[in-house]
């Protein structure tokens, strides 16, 4: 091996365990930078020029990204979401009815729109929910963090990777919903299941106190109507099998011809670290390919179990996105069956460990900030067999 190759192998490596830690010891570096920094010096050795990288760069998927988190940010500022969560408790007042209620409230909402994005709005909410009623916010905050993993398997739009798994694989919208709609159904209701179990606290039927009414989840009528008018016409789109970056660009563009809010409060709201780490992996990964570093994976492809089982050890080791960027090559892309099998193992993967998914990170997060900690050992009873039966029932069904 020569020093050139030498020093390719040494950069990939560490730009990798990067990903993996989340940050490097000693620097103030996240995931983004640190897939930036690292194709930089992959570009910089030769392992790919600069023309390379870019064409790398899959542009359905960052269009995508970014137009749904435009939407997203006008439905956070006209008041949906709190309203959506005011919505869903109006109906019970009990600890047990809470839980259902945020477990099946926010994966649904995960399925329609970015998982990212139900996490970080209803866990302040939702830690000022319980705070008000005196119950203890961590079987709410694990409600949470894992419904928005659990609900956003069912959609291409629900996070990060079934975007990608959309623009590599072209299932249409309706089908991909078909086949892991019951996935995440059910894995939400073995979700509360187990929450009931672990938390006796949370097993009460009987309602708690009222809540007095709170003016943060008011409603800015015009951008509300003008917003919900054109994510209905974006969800008809998606279910019509309209383009989805396409549909998504568009949608997002009606929604920045406005009056009432100035942009950069808009822009302010898109998570550019996710474009940027994004932009970088898909760099990383064309140097993967030519170094051909995949094809010690190239038997888990043969089995439904191998693949699941490689998908949710990667997933873990180097997060679920650089995961499928990884795993995708190895797959056909008329293969429904096991683009259908990344998208769920990817996701459900996150819930075994805090530090699994961006959703969890987000949760415990906002969380630490409020003055609230949920530890890794807190997380990992519940994450361990929550990811067991939910990785049973995808192999099952699949």
């Amino acid at each position: 091996m020569t020093v050139l190759q030498f020093a390719i192998y040494g950069v990939l490596g560490l730009t990798y365990l990067g990903l993996a830690l989340g940050y490097i010891p000693g620097l103030r570096m996240n995931r983004a930078t640190i897939a930036l920094v690292g194709s930089a010096f992959l570009i910089a050795l030769g392992a790919v020029n600069l023309q390379e990288a870019w064409q790398a760069i899959d542009a359905n998927t960052i269009v995508f990204l970014l137009s749904m988190m435009v939407v997203n940010a006008n439905l956070e500022y006209s008041g949906f979401f709190g309203r959506s969560l005011s919505l869903l408790l109006s109906v019970t007042r009990s600890p047990l009815g809470l839980l259902i209620a945020l477990t099946f409230g926010s994966g649904i909402l995960s399925a329609v729109f970015l998982n990212d994005t139900i996490a970080l709005i209803f866990t302040p909410l939702t830690l000022s929910l319980t705070q008000a009623l005196s119950l203890n916010p961590i079987p709410y905050l694990l409600a949470i963090a894992g419904a928005t993993n659990i609900g956003s398997v069912c959609t291409l739009s629900g996070n990060p990777q079934n975007i990608l798994i959309g623009s590599f694989s072209g299932i249409p919208y309706l089908d991909f919903l078909r086949t892991l709609a019951p996935v995440a159904l059910i894995g939400l209701a073995i979700q509360v299941g187990l929450l009931w179990l672990l938390y006796p606290d949370v097993r009460s039927t009987q309602p708690c106190q009222e809540l007095s009414s709170n003016n943060k989840n008011r409603i800015f009528k015009p951008l509300f109507n003008k917003t919900l008018v054109i994510t209905t016409g974006l969800l008809i789109a998606f279910a019509m099998g309209l383009p989805l970056a396409e549909s998504a660009l568009v949608a997002a563009s009606l929604l920045l011809i406005t009056r009432r809010i100035k942009p950069q409060r808009i822009l302010q709201k898109v998570d550019w670290n996710l474009l940027v780490m994004f932009s970088g992996l898909f760099i990383l990964t064309r140097v993967t390919q030519k170094l051909n570093l995949l094809q010690p994976f190239t038997h888990a492809v043969n089995t439904s179990a191998s693949f699941l089982t490689v998908t949710v050890i990667l997933s873990n080791l180097i997060s679920n996105v650089p995961a499928v960027l990884l795993l995708h090559p190895l797959i056909p892309k008329d293969d429904t069956h096991y683009w259908l099998l990344l998208a769920a193992g990817s996701t459900l993967a996150g819930n075994l460990t805090l530090f699994g998914s961006v959703a969890n990170l987000i949760v415990v997060e906002a969380a630490t900030n409020l003055g609230y900690k949920l530890t890794f050992l807190e997380h990992l009873r519940f994450g361990v067999p929550l990811t067991f039966f939910t990785l049973i029932l995808v192999y099952l069904w699949i």
